[in-house]
C-alpha cells in the first residue's frame, strides 16, 4: 500500500500471507482519535480462518473503544477475544498537544521507535509482556515516551525476524517503502507476517 496521512501521522503496511491459506492472521489499524493517532497491529494465534477471526475482532475491539487509555482498551479487547484462540497485540497512541507517545505490548509483536534526531538516543524496543490476549492477560504497564516530528515507529509481526530491530535502517524513507523494505529483507516466506511504519509529523499548525 502506499503511505497514508492520518492525524499527525503518516503510515503504511506491508504483508504477506503463509502459502496455502486463504486468510491471514495478521491485522492492523490506524485511525484518528481526538488529539492524535492510535495504531495497532494483531496476530491471532495459530493461522487460517480461526486466527483470522481472533485479528479481526480485535481490531474491531480496538476501533471502537479507540478513545480510550490504552490499558483499558486492551483490556477490553481481552474481553471481546474470550472463547477465542485468542491473539497478540502492539498498540500505540501518539498524543500531538503534548509530543508524546504511548506503547504497550502483550505477546511478541515487535516495537521499535526509531529516533529522527541524532541528540536523542537513536532507537527505542518496546517491552513486550508476555501473555495471550482472550487467553491469558499479564499485569499491563504502559510506556510514555516523548517524540518529535520524523520519529518512525516500526511494528512487526513474528512472521518477521527480529533481526530488523538491530539493523541500520533507513528511516527517512517514506513509510510504505520503509514498511516494504523491512518485510522483503526479514520476512519469513512460511509463515503470514506484516509490517506497520507509523512516521509522527508534529502537532497541526
Amino acid at each position: 500500500m502506499e503511505t497514508v496521512r492520518t492525524g499527525p501521522i503518516e503510515w503504511a503496511v506491508a504483508e504477506h500471507m503463509q502459502p496455502g491459506q486463504t486468510e491471514s492472521g495478521d491485522h492492523s489499524l490506524a485511525m484518528a482519535i481526538p488529539g492524535g493517532a492510535l495504531v495497532g497491529v494483531v496476530d491471532g494465534l495459530g493461522h487460517g480462518a480461526e486466527a483470522a477471526d481472533a485479528a479481526k475482532t480485535a481490531v474491531w475491539s480496538i476501533e471502537r473503544h479507540a478513545q480510550e487509555a490504552i490499558i483499558p482498551l486492551i483490556r477490553d479487547c481481552h474481553r471481546s477475544l474470550f472463547g477465542s484462540r485468542g491473539a497478540v497485540i502492539s498498540v500505540a497512541a501518539f498524543n500531538a498537544a503534548d509530543e508524546t507517545m504511548t506503547w504497550l505490548g502483550v505477546g511478541n509483536v515487535e516495537g521499535l521507535l526509531v529516533r529522527a534526531q541524532t541528540t536523542s538516543p537513536g532507537r527505542e524496543l518496546l517491552l513486550l509482556r508476555g501473555g495471550v490476549v482472550g487467553v491469558h492477560l499479564p499485569a499491563l504497564a504502559a510506556a510514555i515516551v516523548p517524540i518529535v516530528r520524523g520519529d518512525t515507529l516500526i511494528f512487526a509481526t513474528d512472521g518477521v525476524r527480529s533481526d530488523f530491530l538491530h539493523e541500520v535502517l533507513p528511516h527517512r524513507d517514506p513509510p510504505h517503502a520503509l514498511a516494504n523494505r523491512v518485510l522483503a529483507r526479514f520476512g519469513r516466506a512460511a509463515d503470514d507476517a506484516l509490517v506497520l511504519v507509523a512516521r509522527y509529523l508534529g502537532p497541526p499548525p
